[in-house]
């Protein structure tokens, strides 16, 4: 995406702005980078166990479960904040309250029929929209986490209305360390019961890899509960205090619950629109690749380990960096609200201009470290020698850029009550996002490249599109130069560093293990040594972050600031 640029303006705003969405979008950032990094280290021994074809079904289980809590559940939160934000705003501390309990009542219901749907569907799910039938074992394990995370969801929306990311912070990490525990250890179990059952029904690798895999979601349900009990502890203790504000509340009157379950559907339409078309594309692309590559004659095995790795090994690297964007989003909403409900517009495009360049100055080095390390990280991760998961990643590291600003984009979008320009963009995204991977597969015969390349094309057209429209509503003129150029430069030579470093370090000691954490790390210090130099990080910049402090009193040290 390119944002025109009218130089210093927007940057001496945001040096003003309020920042404080930033810090808050900063400690979500750190819990997702945190989640997701406990995601990659139980993946190791959870690939171990249920292997490639393992990963497909366990993929295969997880598309649908996530197009179904995208339905049902994903856009509650964002809902949530928005409409609680709008009421804190204007003072509205009882009807913020109310919003919470029609939330509430909202999410039983739908997240209780949905996993209705898929327990009793997930046959149906499996086999025919998706060739994986042995799935749907994993799939049913599933089901029931929909409604958990439908309650879940009005909580963490509740709490970031009020700018507080903490407990959604806290809640999924304490989410993640019981998955990663348990979904390892089912997986161990219920692999050796699925060899048992398929030794009986005639094939005992499937049906092992199957079970094996229904183990690892087991996790899933279990730490979706952990996180669910925990934001109900921490509400039972807020909700004193919440009490207390509501006493203060001289605004008068209060809304009927009919009226917010109204205001409730008629916000999160538009938000679930946009948010499952914006992610609908991972399972399009499985659907479309799945049954052309049949057409073409292309073994069932071969599909399924292709798609294991896609599935199981590039998508939970690249999902680490693109967290970050999504937690920005999530905090800007609230933010931007209060800002764009006051007329504060300078406000507004000031917190749009911070947020940009936080997510460029991230995914830049992001994208050229992952296709710099693409095949000493698969080799690390998942002990995998195979030069076409390696390749898979040099080829869609891209994406990590794509994703982070569409992502942004759709929350700064929503942030200033432009709900539906994000359905429409992700509506036309999609379409010729299917024409590129069929077109992709029958003329260049491309296999799982294909759905690579689809993946990233789409969500360059939504960073297009979107940035478009940022502009148009918000009049925001991003500076080219510090959020675009002097990322890129500064990743670059970090990305030559990085390589340089990896192959001198593998070279003199033969471990590709210590090679590849040397690289990293050497990564790390290039480019904030060379961001510094460049003038592409500021000291005003650094102290908004979690631990700012020590990283300026680092920089002073070596004499960079």
């Amino acid at each position: 995406m390119v944002w025109e640029s009218e130089g210093t303006d927007e940057m001496s705003r945001a040096k003003k702005s309020d920042v404080n969405f930033l810090m808050q979008g900063s400690l979500l950032a750190v819990a997702s980078i945190i989640s997701r990094v406990i995601g990659l280290v139980y993946r190791l021994p959870l690939t171990a166990i249920i292997g490639k074809e393992g990963n497909n079904y366990y993929g295969t289980a997880f598309e649908i479960y996530n197009l179904i809590l995208l339905i049902s559940s994903y856009s509650i939160p964002l809902a949530v904040s928005k409409l609680v934000a709008t009421r804190m705003a204007e003072g509205q501390v009882r009807n913020a309250w109310r919003f919470l309990k029609g939330a509430l009542l909202f999410a039983t219901v739908s997240g209780g029929s949905f996993a209705l749907v898929v327990w009793f569907g997930a046959d149906f799910f499996t086999a025919r929209l998706l060739a994986t039938p042995l799935a749907s074992i994993a799939l049913k394990v599933l089901a029931p986490v929909i409604f958990l995370v439908a309650i879940a969801g009005v909580l963490r929306g509740f709490f970031q209305g009020l700018n507080s990311m903490m407990p959604t912070a806290l809640s999924q990490i304490a989410e993640q360390i019981v998955n990663a525990v348990v979904s390892v250890v089912a997986a161990y179990f219920l692999y050796s019961f699925g060899a048992k059952a398929g030794a009986v029904l005639g094939d005992k690798a499937e049906y092992a890899a199957a079970w094996g895999a229904a183990g690892g979601t087991l996790g899933t349900a279990m730490g979706a509960l952990t996180s669910l009990a925990f934001l109900i502890f921490v509400i039972s203790i807020y909700r004193k205090r919440f009490r207390r504000m509501m006493r203060k509340d001289k605004t008068g009157g209060h809304e009927k619950y009919g009226d917010i379950l109204w205001l409730l559907l008629s916000t999160i339409v538009p938000v679930l629109l946009s948010t499952t078309l914006y992610n609908i594309s991972s399972i399009i692309d499985q659907a479309i690749f799945k049954n052309y590559a049949l057409f073409q004659g292309i073994k069932q095995h071969t599909i399924d380990v292709w798609w294991g790795v896609y599935a199981g090994q590039y998508r939970v690297i690249i999902n680490v960096p693109i967290s970050i964007a999504s937690s920005i989003a999530a905090s800007s909403v609230p933010a931007l609200i209060t800002s764009y409900k006051g007329g504060d517009m300078a406000d507004v495009r000031a917190k749009i201009h911070s947020a940009t360049r936080f997510i460029m100055v991230i995914a830049f080095p992001c994208t050229i470290g992952i296709f710099a390390l693409a095949g000493p990280v698969q080799r690390l991760l998942f002990s995998d020698t195979d030069p076409t998961s390696a390749y898979m990643l040099m080829v869609g590291a891209v994406s990590v850029l794509f994703y982070s600003l569409s992502t942004l984009s759709n929350g700064l979008l929503q942030g200033i009550d432009k709900l539906r320009i994000p359905v429409k963009n992700a509506a036309i995204s999609l379409v010729l996002q299917a024409v590129f991977l069929v077109g992709a597969m029958q003329l260049f015969n491309l296999g799982i490249y294909a759905v690579i390349l689809a993946n990233a094309f789409y969500a360059f057209l939504m960073c297009l599109l979107n940035g478009r429209a940022v502009i148009k509503y918000s009049g925001t003129h991003q500076d080219v130069r510090s959020t675009y150029i002097t990322p890129l430069a500064g990743s670059v030579i970090m990305g030559i560093a990085v390589y340089l470093v990896y192959i001198l370090a593998e070279g003199l000691t033969g471990s590709n293990a210590l090679g590849t954490i040397l690289a990293f790390f050497a990564g790390v210090f290039v480019y904030f040594v060379v961001m510094l130099l460049l003038k592409g990080i500021t000291e005003e910049e650094l102290r908004r972050i979690p631990h700012g402090n020590r990283l300026i009193a680092i920089a002073e040290r070596m004499h960079l600031l």
